[in-house]
């Protein structure tokens, strides 16, 4: 209140100067309204400089959507601020107005604090940079490509083809993980035998596995392959491999590329895979 009584004291004496007859009035409102229009320039063109600064510092142009809210309330200011103190100097009471309006900025504080708090989170996204549009994410329990990011939400499409709006308070307090950013995506596939698979066909499994991945060019060279469990119904053969890609889609068409190769090999090699079953051994009678 006291930084506001004193901007409008400040600007009041400025207007007495300008107030003695009806001609100095409309001469002083003139001044005013010649006062508002070169602060309005002066907000659009730091809005404008502002704009190219965050572009080339960061390149992050998303960042720019805050710019014309800024603006919109600087000038919402300068109205206020300006014509609270012509009221003034003309005798008007503005203590009204402030109090009024202090009130009513606590009524649509209160209003909009979702608003506010989504605008919050989306500037935590922004300067975290945790992701941009075409990244693939999970946030808040959603997992998809991100469409949209604005000042009030996230849009996410899932891969059922489902859009998802999530609001940007909640993605800024939970966890974001964005499997866009991993540097390399792992597949893991367990190949199943039947038990009557000799050790040598084994050997043979799991070269044939070491084989495809070896020659395979989308494929890291840090793969892993190994004989892994005896389980119930099959002896296990898993492989742990890198796909050199960041794309969820690219690399399922790796990973499946990979798989149909197994199959084919195995067959042609005379390796059988093995399904869950059951033995049932029946003990012959004594008679």
């Amino acid at each position: 209140m006291d930084f506001m009584d004193a901007i409008i004291e400040h600007l009041e004496k400025f207007n007495r100067l300008l107030v003695s007859t009806h001609f100095d009035l409309i001469f002083g409102a003139l001044i005013n309204l010649l006062l508002i229009a070169v602060l309005f320039k002066a907000v659009d063109m730091m809005g404008l400089k502002l704009k190219n600064h965050i572009i080339n510092r960061d390149g992050n142009s998303q960042l720019t959507q805050f710019v014309p809210i800024l603006d919109r309330i600087l000038k919402f200011l300068i109205v206020f601020f300006i014509v609270a103190s012509f009221l003034q100097s003309h005798g008007y009471s503005v203590s009204s107005l402030i109090t009024g309006f202090g009130i009513t900025g606590l009524a649509v504080g209160f209003a909009a604090n979702a608003t506010i708090s989504n605008i919050f989170g989306t500037l935590a996204i922004f300067s975290d940079k945790a992701y941009k549009i075409g990244d693939y994410i999970i946030a808040n329990g959603v997992e998809g490509t991100v469409e949209d990011v604005n000042i009030r939400s996230t849009k996410i499409r899932t891969l059922d083809n489902f859009l998802y709006i999530v609001p940007n308070s909640s993605v800024a307090t939970g966890n974001i993980c964005n499997i866009s950013r991993a540097k390399k995506r792992r597949i893991v596939e367990v190949f199943t035998l039947t038990y009557d698979t000799s050790d040598e066909m084994l050997e043979r499994a799991i070269k044939i596995v070491e084989e495809i991945l070896g020659s395979n060019k989308d494929i890291h060279s840090d793969f892993v392959v190994f004989l892994d469990t005896l389980a119930d119904s099959s002896i296990n053969i898993k492989c742990i491999a890198y796909a050199k890609t960041k794309s969820y889609n690219e690399l399922m068409k790796i990973k499946s590329g990979v798989i149909l190769e197994v199959v084919k090999r195995f067959r042609s090699e005379g390796l059988d895979f093995a399904f869950p079953s059951t033995s049932v051994y029946v003990e012959k009678s004594g008679n």
